[in-house]
């Protein structure tokens, strides 16, 4: 039984697929204790179908929400843009860069300057054929000293771009950059025409074109007939709802009102599998949650105080108790145990309520009080932040939680209130994620953090070639975030999805943001 259990937690993690897992449960004997929601799945992979209109219920939207580019914030417009638009290049699930816009690109041998090839004969929805000035217009969007975009952060190497011919982009960079190609893939930097001032009305080369856009409440699209991806769309229809509250995305699945939900409710998700039809897909990837403290302001402008409030949290407790085992540790700082890059032999910082009072001593105080601004814009945001209140007292540090509601969480709270709850999604790459909310001049940065150090290492190793030099650059990265940085990283998370026996999904889900890299819409089909 203990082999079964050990099998199972593998499927949990991600680190063995469905197929794998029925090999083994099979090879052992274990085929009974199979569950019947994976059985199911398995007997989809026949292959995908078209038809019918797929339900899909996020979270992460507000009333001020837009679908311009520069204004992405989180799940239900982020996935509403992608389903009508695309970017240069894509994550592919698993983990790579792939084409999307652009069917080749190639560097100079010091990777400042890259060429990217545009595929011929696409289409956007109004049937203009794309071409390298609609690219042009689309990343300048982002670019510029006045620039808010949240994707200000991948295009900040950028020096100039340029036409060569209609299906040629040059872009010239300030510095080598070895994951440039990765940049371009930034849900912000989606491709429009030339000359678009209307975001909303979803104009754009991707698989859905739009028929409704509520901001924070629902988006829906039909199928592009003419979409470039052989196949794709598999669905005639597609409709993303935003529900905010977890346990209304579960009753809405359990009725059968959507196909599929994003982020389940982590304390009773493991009764969907015992639901007839129903079943969980859970997926490893980068996505953590944050507690971010401006470090411009007092008292978090001392690097004590911040440390103290790093001590002052029990990661093991957030772990089993919010997310039910369905993660692992975080060290306060950004990059994931999946990543390429990631330092493993850094030592994950113990909770230790002494060790949190003699830093508090050591910034002059005996004790601690603030007040921590928190929401559920995550399935137990709320609950993270009574555990961490629970667990700081203990070390003097006394938090008086403000909650604040979901709806235009990020526009007044994230990177506005002195300290609150946050999480991120995570990026592919450790430049990318540095670059888009560490960097001292990111859009995102949202401590306000500014390290000379790290910053210096950050330039250096986006133009690194020797995988060792750049490797120990970024371990070095890694090391000044946890004991320096303003952002207290207790865990990260896996990826879970509720999804109906009636939808059929790839052999691999990628786990590089929710529900399948938000782009179920394409991907996903009713079997």
């Amino acid at each position: 039984m203990k082999d079964f259990d050990d099998l199972q937690q593998l499927f949990s993690e991600g680190r063995i697929d469905r197929r794998v897992f029925i090999k083994r449960a099979m090879s052992i004997g274990m085929t009974a204790a199979i569950p019947l929601g994976i059985l199911s799945q398995e007997a989809q992979a026949a292959g995908p179908k078209h038809g019918g209109v797929f339900r899909t219920a996020v979270r992460g939207g507000a009333t001020s929400d837009s679908l311009a580019g520069s204004a992405l914030l989180d799940t239900h417009n982020i996935m509403a843009s992608w389903s009508c638009r695309n970017n240069l290049t894509e994550i592919a699930p698993d983990g790579s860069v792939t084409g999307e816009l652009a069917e080749s690109w190639e560097a100079s041998s010091d990777a400042s300057v890259w060429v990217f090839k545009l595929r011929k004969g696409v289409e956007f929805h109004n049937g203009k054929t794309l071409d390298a000035d609609d690219v042009i217009y689309s990343i300048n969007d982002h670019r510029g000293p006045d620039s808010k975009s949240g994707g200000s952060g991948a295009v900040a190497s950028i020096d100039d771009i340029k036409a060569d011919g209609s299906d040629t982009v040059v872009f010239t960079l300030s510095g080598g950059s070895a994951d440039f190609p990765f940049l371009m893939a930034d849900y912000h930097l989606t491709i429009v025409p030339a000359g678009t001032s209307d975001w909303d009305a979803g104009m754009g080369t991707g698989p859905y074109t739009l028929t409704a856009w509520d901001p924070g409440v629902r988006f829906a699209g039909k199928r592009n007939p003419n979409y470039f991806k052989e196949g794709r769309p598999y669905f005639d229809e597609v409709e993303i709802l935003n529900v905010g509250d977890a346990t209304a995305r579960m009753n809405a699945l359990r009725t059968d009102e959507v196909d599929a939900i994003e982020e389940p409710d982590l304390q009773t998700v493991d009764r969907i599998g015992s639901v007839p039809g129903l079943s969980v897909k859970e997926v490893g990837g980068t996505k953590h949650f944050t507690f971010p403290m401006l470090s411009d302001i007092a008292p978090f402008d001392n690097n004590d105080v911040r440390l103290a409030l790093k001590y002052g949290i029990d990661r093991e407790s957030i772990l089993q108790a919010v997310l039910r085992g369905h993660g692992y540790l975080g060290n306060d700082h950004p990059i994931g145990s999946s990543q390429r890059y990631f330092a493993d032999d850094i030592p994950v910082r113990e909770y230790d309520p002494d060790k949190a009072r003699h830093h508090l001593k050591k910034a002059g105080m005996d004790s601690l009080n603030l007040k921590l601004h928190a929401g559920d814009i995550y399935a137990g945001g709320m609950d993270n932040a009574v555990l961490y209140q629970a667990h700081a007292a203990k070390a003097g540090i006394n938090m008086e939680i403000v909650r604040e509601p979901t709806d235009g969480y990020w526009s007044n709270v994230w990177m506005k209130k002195p300290f609150s709850v946050c999480y991120w999604g995570g990026r592919p790459t450790s430049d990318w994620m540095f670059s888009t909310a560490y960097a001292a001049d990111a859009a995102w940065n949202d401590t306000h953090w500014k390290h000379d150090k790290f910053n210096e290492l950050l330039v250096a190793a986006r133009a690194e070639l020797d995988d060792a030099k750049r490797r120990q650059m970024y371990h070095d990265m890694q090391l000044i975030c946890r004991d320096e940085g303003a952002v207290v990283i207790p865990v990260f998370a896996n990826t879970l999805m509720g999804v109906s026996d009636k939808v059929g999904t790839p052999e691999r889900i990628a786990g590089n943001w929710p529900m399948d890299g938000d782009k179920s819409p394409e991907r996903w089909w009713f079997a």
